[in-house]
């Protein structure tokens, strides 16, 4: 039968399973990305498991987010995770050298391969023909360690793309078109390929803008073919040799299809404070700016800033708003110098920030209080920016440049100069100077573990029955900003676990800590809304939890990677049958699942006793045999060792 370029990828790599819809299935992974917020964790686990070589074609540590050195903590970490990477085989992409997924795709990504990162925006290599997905960092910790991924057969959506895109309107307009009809949560299980005449009309990093924020919509990941227009990015980059084509065969079909006339759309921004709150610029256009950031892993191509410094030949940026400039990698801001834009902008008066993630990570360029931000970033989850009741607009760099030039949220189709059409170069300045190999043998490297690097805690088997307080009840699509925060004050603590789990929830309940440790070690309870656990793969928003004595969730329903993570580390996710169970839950009333391990090993009902309110009801459990295993256990870690010794 003829194959799309999503059921070619999967067949390929595929090791246990079948492709049916909402079957789970077992793929290689060739390549591994991890980050420094989430991969000081990752090298923990692989000392934990005892690895000796990553297994992998090629796996790459990038240090992005945690750039700023207030005190020894990240500097220490950098250090960590540079020794880990000579002692277990892995490349070091050293601090300011860009964000991982730009860098990534231009010096490392393969149409064809599989890649899994602990880092959400890892479904970006998706551009380039790969199956990328992002996951918690010990489901990557395995995949080095040669363990197969696992993951739900997803379903597959194409997405025809047809016409070609009016001025003014770019690849980040696209894609939230998507999130404007999709939602948050309408991509969950699913996989979006884009195909059609529409697709000629958009280069490589056109096409990793929207397979970025493939991950807002709560997809699996999005897959664009391997045609001529990447064998041309793979040429400027000097990597033609990668190339191989990758396209659906003809008369493949989808479970799902959808069209977009490219040609009908026009500049969009999301509103605060959901990637998914998406209206036209037109509707918002007037209200005051005092903050425009251009970069991050979402726009993170040369056209995207080179635009920026076009428009500002024009204009100049307005007094009361500050242009922040967020590179996304060293060679970006190499060929930016080189071809003059670079220049611009800084005579324009935009501020130069180092290549990294920056501002998107709430890591400096905090927005002023009750002020917007417009940001050409991917997420504007609440206080995500480094300032609480932010006001964060998400949107293409053609608006966010308008808007710094005129003061206010502006369409660009309104200015009064022509559109500035951009020419990519042939030849890329190739900088592959940070990028550290691998050492040819680790074995007799130490790891270098400052003050702040902790061991991972134990994790006890799961108990016959559990019994203890709700502590926090939240609303719909609760993110893992709102229960682990990121920032410059959070994400230095990442490597040590009983420092960071002081500010779980802190964004949304600031007592949830206090009352925690109350508790003095005992089970407590999570009740959470729709989607719960959007947003960041970071596994610390499980690990806090879970160290503060968290053993179940019960939630309407999961967002993939956090569901997987609680798994992961012990806890059990369950899903309310009825609207009516979680109404009547309040915060504070004590839960009793009276026979919750024989339960979830036998069927996929649990019973729950509020006896606060003296009512009993039952809760859908949805994991696999595998994913009960590994709860039962206490965590996929203590499940490993377990298979090993046996």
């Amino acid at each position: 039968m003829p194959k799309n370029v999503t059921q070619k990828l999967i067949a390929s790599h595929l090791l246990k399973g079948a492709m049916c819809e909402a079957e789970e299935i077992a793929i290689k992974i060739d390549q591994t990305l991890t980050q420094d917020a989430t991969g000081t964790m990752v090298m923990l686990e692989l000392e934990a498991m005892g690895l000796e070589r990553a297994k992998t074609e090629v796996s790459v540590q990038y240090v992005d987010h945690n750039l700023l050195q207030t005190d020894f903590k990240n500097a220490d970490d950098h250090l960590f995770l540079q020794s880990a990477c000579r002692r277990f085989g892995i490349w070091y992409s050293r601090p300011g050298n860009g964000v991982s997924h730009p860098v990534h795709m231009e010096h490392f990504g393969r149409p064809g391969r599989t890649l899994l990162g602990s880092d959400s925006h890892s479904c970006a290599a998706g551009s380039m023909g790969m199956l990328a997905i992002g996951a918690g960092g010990l489901e990557v910790a395995m995949a080095i360690a040669g363990e197969p991924f696992y993951v739900k057969m997803p379903r597959i959506v194409g997405v025809r793309l047809t016409g070609s895109l009016p001025d003014w309107v770019s690849a980040k307009d696209i894609i939230l078109e998507m999130l404007r009809r999709y939602d948050v949560s309408g991509g969950v299980d699913k996989v979006f390929e884009y195909y059609g005449d529409g697709l000629q009309g958009l280069n490589a990093m056109d096409r990793h803008v929207i397979a970025n924020m493939g991950a807002e919509l709560g997809a699996t990941t999005s897959v664009f073919p391997s045609d001529v227009v990447l064998r041309e990015f793979l040429a400027s980059r000097g990597r033609e040799e990668a190339w191989v084509e990758l396209v659906a065969d003809e008369g493949a079909t989808y479970d799902e299809e959808i069209e977009i006339d490219l040609a009908s759309l026009v500049p969009m921004i999301a509103c605060p404070s959901s990637p998914g709150n998406v209206v036209p610029v037109s509707e918002v256009a007037g209200r005051p700016v005092r903050q425009c950031v251009v970069g991050s892993s979402a726009n993170p191509g040369l056209r995207d800033f080179a635009i920026v410094a076009m428009m500002l030949e024009q204009h100049g940026v307005h007094e009361d708003v500050s242009l922040d400039i967020n590179p996304t990698s060293r060679q970006i801001l190499e060929n930016l110098s080189a071809l003059g834009y670079l220049g611009t902008l800084i005579h324009r008066g935009a501020r130069i920030h180092q290549a990294g993630c920056g501002g998107c990570i709430g890591m400096g360029e905090a927005p002023a209080t009750e002020s917007i931000s417009l940001r050409t970033m991917p997420r504007n989850f609440p206080g995500r920016s480094g300032t609480k009741e932010d006001k964060v607009y998400l949107c293409s760099p053609e608006t966010a440049a308008a808007s710094a030039i005129t003061g206010v949220i502006t369409d660009p189709r309104t200015l009064d100069f022509a559109y500035p059409h951009f020419k990519e170069p042939e030849h890329y300045i190739l900088n592959t100077e940070a990028l550290a190999p691998p050492a040819e043998d680790g074995r007799l490297v130490a790891l270098i573990k400052g003050p702040n690097i902790a061991s991972l805690p134990e994790f006890d088997p799961l108990p016959d029955a559990l019994s203890g307080p709700v502590l926090i009840k939240t609303g719909d699509n609760v993110s893992t900003d709102e229960i682990m925060p990121a920032g410059a004050k959070v994400l230095p603590l990442r490597s040590n676990i009983p420092e960071i789990a002081k500010f779980t929830f802190y964004q949304i309940d600031e007592g949830y800590y206090d009352r925690a440790m109350q508790q003095q070690g005992g089970t407590s309870f999570i009740v959470g809304g729709e989607n719960y656990g959007q947003g960041s793969s970071r596994e610390h928003a499980a690990l806090a939890p879970r160290y503060l004595g968290v053993r179940a969730v019960l939630a309407k329903s999961f967002a993939r990677i956090h569901w997987q993570n609680l798994c992961n580390f012990g806890i059990v996710p369950l899903s309310f049958e009825k609207e009516a169970d979680y109404d009547a839950i309040r915060s504070g009333d004590r839960l009793r699942l009276p026979d919750l391990n024989e339960e979830i090993r036998r069927g996929d009902r649990v019973t729950v006793i509020n006896t606060t309110q003296e009512a009993t009801f039952t809760m859908r459990n949805a994991m696999t045999p595998r994913q009960v295993q590994m709860v039962l256990e206490g965590s996929i870690i203590k499940m490993c060792r377990s298979c090993r010794q046996s």
